[in-house]
């Protein structure tokens, strides 16, 4: 993840963390396993959905899955979770607390 996040110029300091789910344990939590049988047919078990959160304190402010039912992984269609729309989601969150 340190090196995805360096790759991506994500500041050490700053207020994005990359984080890993190795053995799918907060996958698992937050309901995001992909299950779908198509990555477990060529032998992706363990997948997460592609997903964003924007949680302040430990709480949950925004959630977004992108998949749809003809892309269950969310690859082909990941604009919902892109950087875009999560900033989207937080200034709407900040203005709303306004």
């Amino acid at each position: 993840m340190n090196a995805w996040a360096e790759d991506q110029m994500i500041n050490p300091n700053g207020m994005i963390q990359f984080m890993g789910d190795p053995e799918g344990a907060l996958t698992r939590t937050l309901d995001m396993e992909l299950n779908h049988p198509g990555p477990h047919s060529v032998g992706i078990i363990g997948r997460c959905k592609r997903f964003a959160i924007y949680a302040v304190n430990g709480e949950v402010k925004y959630v977004a899955v992108s998949e749809r039912e003809d892309d269950p992984a969310g690859d082909d269609y990941p604009e919902d979770t892109l950087a875009e729309a999560l900033l989207d989601a937080i200034l709407k969150h900040k203005n709303d607390e306004l």
